[in-house]
């Protein structure tokens, strides 16, 4: 498979570009991480360290499939998603359940985004028993009520956790209407913006993690601002809660200045989850866009604007520097070419942001699909 790394202007032209483009993207891991069952993907290319069983990323896998879907229409990508979600359990000894409370909610977007779009039952089943078990196990009242990180770690709190539990818990009062869930993602939020969230809406990462009080200020991650961004618009979207909106804008225009620069994201390092952050940034601020576009004054149509131009200088130059014998393979860097190992992570985050791209050209907002 082939794509073009240049791309004619005009606008029908530039959607079906693009729409290629994340074509390739999908493709691409197969093509550098594809191994056989029940592996199915090698956690890095070149291939290495495939003990290691990364459930949060199998996590994204389905959300990027369920993008193609919404994409194309092609039953072909649901099915894909679906039997990922199932490969994930599979891979985790049958059961749902891990130690660490944030991969399962990742696991639990995705399965509630798969039931929306699939309609099956047993994933909504399972995304609420994802919850629950997350809020019985790692919801306690240390430094505040919020969820804990992991098991293991029930002091610890951060960013990674309750942003999607606000997220998870705000999705699912909409689908189910259980009324347990609106005051898990009411006082998670609360919390967070109690603890991590700067006047400027900087979002630190976590507190307490050596038992000291201390906030980790050192950890500054794209993942973190797209949480509470994402946090923010998915309870505004069920509550109407005025300030939510504005709030959301704030730190996504500091999540700019402060992480970006030349139109990218600066690099956040190495390691295999770090791959991942980015990604999760793009997520949440498209679906700020989507929010914005309904229209709130002019602070907010400047806001859209300008993220969806950083979303369209960054992917341009993913695309212009990215590219290798036609398929995508990114570093965590994208003003550079990838070198070396590259975890599938840092794919996954390329997907993300193509995807967001694509829609952004075709006028698509999140979850739905062109007449």
């Amino acid at each position: 498979m082939n794509v073009s790394t240049d791309v004619d202007s005009t606008p029908t032209a530039l959607t079906r570009a693009w729409e290629a483009r994340a074509d390739v993207a999908q493709a691409s891991l197969d093509h550098w991480f594809g191994a056989p069952e029940p592996q199915r993907w090698h956690n890095t290319h070149p291939p290495g360290d495939d003990a290691v069983f990364n459930y949060w990323w199998l996590a994204h896998v389905v959300d990027v499939r369920v993008d193609a879907w919404h994409r194309t229409g092609d039953p072909a990508w649901l099915a894909d998603a679906a039997a990922v979600a199932d490969h994930i359990q599979a891979r985790n000894a049958g059961v749902l359940f891990n130690d660490y409370f944030d991969d399962m909610l990742w696991y639990a977007l995705a399965l509630l985004r798969l039931h929306r779009a699939g309609g099956e039952r047993r994933h909504l089943d399972s995304a609420v028993s994802l919850w629950q078990h997350v809020v019985e196990e790692g919801w306690n009242d240390t430094l505040g009520e919020s969820l804990a990180w992991r098991k293991q770690s029930l002091q610890y709190k951060n960013t990674p956790a309750n942003g999607p539990l606000v997220i998870l818990s705000a999705r699912l009062h909409e689908v189910t209407g259980d009324p347990r869930c609106l005051p898990y993602a009411q006082q998670a939020l609360s919390w967070l913006e109690e603890n991590l969230v700067e006047a400027s809406g900087f979002v630190h990462d976590g507190v307490n993690r050596e038992g000291d009080g201390r906030i980790d200020t050192h950890w500054r991650f794209t993942y973190n601002q797209g949480l509470y961004v994402g946090a923010l618009v998915a309870l505004e979207a069920v509550t109407g809660e005025a300030g939510l909106v504005e709030r959301a804008e704030r730190t996504a225009l500091t999540t700019l200045e402060e992480l970006a620069e030349d139109g990218l994201f600066r690099d956040e390092g190495d390691g295999g989850d770090v791959g991942l952050f980015k990604g999760v940034a793009y997520r949440y601020l498209g679906v700020l866009v989507d929010r914005l576009a309904a229209g709130d004054g002019a602070g907010s149509a400047a806001t859209r604007q300008r993220l969806v131009d950083f979303v369209r200088s960054s992917t341009d130059a993913l695309w212009e520097r990215c590219v290798v014998d036609g398929h995508l393979l990114p570093a965590n860097d994208w003003k550079s070419p990838a070198r070396g190992t590259i975890p599938y992570s840092t794919l996954l985050s390329a997907i993300k942001a193509t995807e967001l791209r694509t829609r952004l050209e075709e006028g698509r907002p999140a979850d739905s699909r062109l007449a």
